[in-house]
């Protein structure tokens, strides 16, 4: 808006210049009126470095706009300090957003800590399955499967452990495994 004699603001007659492509009035705009804008983008990012960023990118604005200021619509100032409260908003909500994003992402992507005294709890009570499961064997089942899958030997060895031919060994492992099967599988 003009001042009250009718005549543009020398930021008026800058902006105009600036949309005539004038690169010197756009650097005397920027000298006479960065420190006001800076402080507006500053008040509302409350990070500097930021609002430097902000700051540029409000001026590139400007220049690239220039054309479109209307006097009629308000003052040159008003006008600047319009865009720069909108960039140092779009800034802002940019941020939230992006922080909202890396806290899913860090929630989804957590790994659940291991818990020594549950894991040590459910080892106890498979194990005491187990024991309880191996007391249903016949005395030979138990032996073939103590000796196959508690010593770690093979089904040949087993046979030459309890002197029994390989067929007898491997039949008393499989019978021993049914039983057990048959027998952990309902105490769930």
């Amino acid at each position: 808006m003009p001042d009250p004699s009718g005549a543009p603001t020398r930021v008026e007659e800058l902006v105009q210049r600036c949309a005539r492509g004038d690169d010197t009035a756009f650097a005397q705009l920027y000298d006479d009126t960065s420190a006001r804008v800076f402080g507006l983008i500053v008040r509302v990012l409350r990070d500097p470095a930021q609002s430097e960023e902000v700051l540029q990118e409000t001026y590139l604005d400007i220049w690239r706009h220039s054309a479109r200021y209307d006097a009629k619509q308000a003052s040159a100032m008003s006008w600047m300090m319009t865009i720069a409260h909108r960039r140092a908003v779009d800034r802002v909500r940019h941020a939230e957003t992006a922080s909202a994003r890396e806290g899913r992402y860090a929630v989804e992507q957590r790994e659940v800590a291991f818990d020594s005294t549950s894991e040590a709890v459910v080892s106890s009570l498979e194990a005491e399955r187990v024991r309880r499961a191996m007391a249903t064997l016949t005395p030979v089942q138990r032996e073939a499967l103590e000796l196959a899958y508690f010593g770690g030997h093979t089904h040949t060895e087993v046979a030459a452990l309890l002197d029994l031919p390989l067929g007898t060994a491997k039949t008393r492992i499989r019978d021993g495994l049914i039983r057990l099967r048959d027998t952990m599988g309902g105490e769930r």
